[in-house]
C-alpha cells in the first residue's frame, strides 16, 4: 500500500465526514435559537441527505467515465461551505438549502475519492478500511467541536465552521498529486462480470443500517438531554464507529468480510437496543457494532460491481450512508405523536432487517488482495 497516500486521503475524508456529523451536532441550537419542532429539526437532516441520495448515483456513474480528481477538492469545500452558511441564514428555507448544499458537496467527494483510495491501498481491507476510518473520526469530532463553537457564539459563529473542509481539501490535493488512478482504477481487469443481484442485495442491508445509524445520530443529542450530555452521546456514538471501521478490517481479513459483516448486525441489534434504553451507556456499542460492517460493504461493493467501481463507492461510501436520513421525519413525526424514546425503539427493528437479508451473501468470485 502507498501508506502515506492512504494517511493524506483518510484525514482529508475525516474533513468532508466532518459535515455529516457537525448537521446533527447543530440540530439542538437549532432547536433552542430558534423554537424547531422534531419534524423541523429532522426536516434538516433530511436537507443533508435527500440531494446526496438523489445525485450520487449520477456522480458514481460519472467517475466510472471520466477521471475527475478536481471534483474532490471542490466537493470538500462546498460541502464546508453550507454548513458554515446555515447558522447565518434566519429562516428555514435559506438554512435547508444550505444544507442541501452541503449534501450535494459530500454526494460529489465518496464516488472519486474511493476509486482513489482502492488505487493507493492495493484491495486491501485494511487499507480501505483506514481510509474509512478518516470518515468515522470526522463524524466523531464534530460534535466535540461544534457543540463549544456554538455554545460559546450561537448559530453566528457558523462561518468557522468552513474550516476543515478547506484543510482537508489542501490535504487531499497533496495525496492526489502522489499518483492518480484512471477510469475504472481500482477494480479487476479482465472479463470480470457484475453481479448486480448481489449489489442490490447489499445495498438494501445497507439502506436498513442506515435507517438505524442515521436515527440514532439525529436525535441522540435530544434523547441524552441536548447540551454537554447530547454532545457527549453524539461522540460515543461517532468513537465507537471508528473503533468499529478499524476493526472490520482487521476481522475481514482473518474471517472473511460477509461472515464478520453477519455477525456485526447480529450484535447490533441489542446494541441499538440498548442506546435507546439507555443512551450514555449503550451508544458507543451501537456505534461499534453498525460500523464493523462499514469499510466491508465498500470492498464488496467494488467486487460485486467490478467494471463500475466509481457506481459501486458512490453507493455503498455515500448513497447507503445518507439514505437514512430520508426516514428521519418520520421518525420526528412519531415522536411528536409519541415520545422520542418510544419513536426510536423502531431503529433495533432495521438493524434486525440489516441481519437478515445480509444471509444470502457470498463472498465475490473475484476477491480482494489482502
Amino acid at each position: 500500500m502507498a501508506k502515506h497516500r492512504i494517511a493524506l486521503l483518510s484525514v482529508g475524508h475525516a474533513g468532508v465526514d466532518f459535515y455529516q456529523g457537525a448537521v446533527p451536532a447543530m440540530v439542538p441550537f437549532l432547536v433552542a435559537e430558534r423554537g424547531y419542532g422534531y419534524v423541523a429539526a429532522s426536516g434538516i437532516v433530511l436537507a443533508l441527505t435527500l440531494l446526496s441520495s438523489v445525485v450520487q448515483p449520477a456522480f458514481g456513474a460519472a467517475a466510472d467515465r471520466w477521471r475527475m480528481p478536481w471534483v474532490v477538492p471542490v466537493a470538500m469545500t462546498t460541502a464546508g461551505l453550507g454548513v458554515a452558511v446555515s447558522g447565518v441564514t434566519g429562516d428555514y428555507l435559506p438554512t435547508w438549502l444550505a444544507v442541501a448544499l452541503t449534501g450535494l458537496g459530500v454526494a460529489a467527494y465518496h464516488p472519486e475519492s474511493a476509486r482513489l483510495a482502492r488505487q493507493a491501498s492495493e484491495g486491501s481491507h485494511v487499507g480501505m478500511s483506514w481510509f474509512s476510518l478518516g470518515g468515522t473520526l470526522g463524524f466523531a469530532l464534530a460534535p466535540v467541536l461544534v457543540t463549544p463553537l456554538l455554545a460559546a457564539g450561537g448559530l453566528a459563529a457558523s462561518p468557522y465552521l468552513v474550516i476543515p473542509g478547506v484543510l482537508g481539501a489542501l490535504l487531499t490535493v497533496s495525496a492526489m498529486r502522489g499518483g492518480a488512478a484512471g477510469p475504472g482504477a481500482g477494480g479487476p481487469a479482465g472479463d470480470a462480470r457484475d453481479d448486480w443481484r448481489a449489489f442490490l442485495r447489499l445495498g438494501a442491508v445497507m439502506v436498513f443500517r442506515s435507517i438505524a445509524y442515521v436515527g440514532l445520530s439525529a436525535f441522540a443529542a435530544l434523547h441524552a438531554g441536548g447540551g454537554t450530555a447530547g454532545a457527549v452521546a453524539l461522540f460515543l456514538l461517532f468513537a465507537g464507529g471508528a473503533a468499529g471501521t478499524v476493526l472490520g478490517g482487521k476481522l475481514a481479513t482473518r474471517f472473511g468480510r460477509v461472515r464478520v459483516l453477519r455477525w456485526a448486525y447480529a450484535l447490533a441489534v441489542p446494541a441499538v437496543l440498548a442506546a435507546v434504553l439507555m443512551p450514555l451507556a449503550g451508544i458507543f456499542f451501537a456505534g461499534l457494532a453498525l460500523y464493523v460492517p462499514f469499510s466491508l460493504h465498500v470492498t464488496l461493493g467494488q467486487d460485486y460491481l467490478p467494471n463500475r467501481p466509481g457506481t459501486a463507492s458512490g453507493v455503498t461510501l455515500g448513497l447507503a450512508v445518507s439514505v437514512g436520513g430520508l426516514a428521519s421525519p418520520l421518525v420526528g413525526a412519531l415522536a411528536e405523536a409519541t415520545t422520542l424514546g418510544g419513536a426510536l425503539l423502531v431503529l433495533p427493528v432495521f438493524a434486525a432487517l440489516a441481519w437478515l437479508v445480509s444471509w444470502p451473501l457470498a463472498e465475490p468470485a473475484i476477491r480482494v488482495s489482502r
